[in-house]
């Protein structure tokens, strides 16, 4: 493969000479190859589009380059002796946030959604890159590139598996979209940053989405047959910072299960490898991230890493009920307690989940201690499995904050 031009925080317009380049010449794989990053791909949609002709340098899971990605994002790559950089990336602002009139149907009051609808309508882009659902299946994504508000909305809520969002850039030539928001999660975006400057773009906006732990269709079903009474019936859920999923119901109905009351045996293998291998669970590249992790609940949190990230962030504020992040209570006990169970594989009845999700809501870790408490806890599993699994490539697959923080703990020798 050719490598791609190193990216610009800016990518240029197209030239007339653009039909020289690597992508001008290569045609997407086939659906179902077996793609360069084999067991550990996240199916990005990257090789799906001509942009596969960078796949080399830009796959998440052949060369990681978190230093190189935000600094051409951001103007500087994150401080490692600051704490909150550590863990949450370069930033200008964190706050926690949620829209004061929820959107109806949406996940939670719909911040992502009405962030894509107001950069349409104020002009700022042509185009958002978004993901929606297929006819047939409300947990199968369709990537897609919308360009009304009513294309956004419809969109709304998230799609817990493995989605091949970059397939769409193969749709950006002699579509007339010069200005792109484009809506993804980490992979994906380490992706689209590595390729930005062969874009046929003017300006492109990136809002990020904390992910982990997602799944194929088939995991996913997996999953909501052994955790939730009615799986067929399920709209969404999510992890949540009280300890427990959080499940909505198509009647309305909403039902919750503790983390600690997980089928851990039946669901230890479920996660795809390349989730099982990511570092990136804050979304280190985007312009501005929405997710819930370092908020309390009820709340989202909001991380404003460069300029445009604020641009689109004013888009929404004075729509949003705003306050300051907050930080309680300690997580490294739970922490250490959690590896050595989760790598056993422990499965507690329903009463006694239920009894020590009561005391770690109540007294354990909350709002960014919180969002540390999930970081830790999966960069630990992760470089456990990679070690297991990949160990050629844990020494260049493993980013350097990654590492300071999984060695403030014991993993398992073997």
């Amino acid at each position: 493969m050719t490598s791609a031009p190193h990216p610009s925080a800016t990518p240029a317009p197209a030239s007339p000479a653009s039909a020289s380049l690597p992508h001008e010449r290569a045609r997407p794989l086939g659906k179902g190859s077996v793609y360069p990053a084999k067991d550990l791909c996240s199916q990005c949609g990257l090789c799906d589009s001509r942009w596969v002709a960078y796949v080399k340098d830009s796959c998440a899971f052949l060369n990681q380059r978190f230093e190189a990605m935000e600094t051409g994002a951001h103007g500087r790559s994150r401080d490692l002796d600051n704490e909150d950089e550590l863990y949450f990336g370069v930033q200008q602002r964190m706050l926690t946030a949620r829209l004061r009139q929820p959107i109806a149907g949406a996940q939670w009051t719909g911040i992502v959604s009405r962030l894509g609808v107001r950069a349409l309508e104020t002009g700022l882009v042509d185009a958002v890159l978004c993901v929606g659902q297929s006819d047939d299946d409300r947990f199968t994504p369709v990537p897609r590139l919308a360009r009304t508000p009513e294309e956004v909305l419809s969109a709304r809520v998230n799609k817990p598996t493995l989605s091949p969002n970059l397939e769409v850039l193969e749709q950006l030539p002699g579509s007339g979209i010069r200005r792109l928001l484009a809506i993804g999660v980490g992979c994906q975006i380490q992706a689209l940053r590595a390729v930005q400057s062969t874009l046929p773009l003017d300006a492109l906006y990136v809002l990020g989405l904390p992910c982990v732990d997602n799944v194929s269709r088939q995991g996913l079903q997996t999953f909501l047959d052994s955790t939730v009474s009615s799986p067929e019936t399920v709209v969404h859920y999510e992890f949540m910072q009280d300890f427990r999923i959080h499940f909505r119901h198509s009647d309305g109905r909403e039902e919750t299960v503790p983390f600690f009351g997980l089928d851990t045996p039946k669901l230890k293998d479920v996660f795809a490898p390349s989730c099982l291998s990511c570092f990136d669970y804050t979304n280190a590249g985007a312009d501005l991230v929405v997710g819930y992790m370092g908020a309390t609940f009820g709340r989202q949190w909001l991380t404003v890493r460069n300029p445009k990230g604020q641009q689109l962030l004013d888009l929404v504020e004075d729509e949003l009920d705003v306050a300051p992040v907050t930080s309680r209570g300690q997580r490294q006990p739970a922490v250490q307690q959690g590896i050595e169970a989760y790598d056993k594989a422990v499965k507690l009845p329903l009463w006694l989940a239920d009894l020590i999700g009561f005391f770690v809501q109540r007294f354990g870790p909350q709002g960014l201690e919180y969002g540390r408490f999930s970081i830790d806890s999966h960069f630990t599993r992760n470089a456990l499995w990679l070690r297991r699994n990949h160990p050629e490539k844990v020494a260049a697959h493993i980013p350097a904050f990654a590492q300071r923080i999984i060695s403030r703990y014991r993993l398992p020798t073997r």
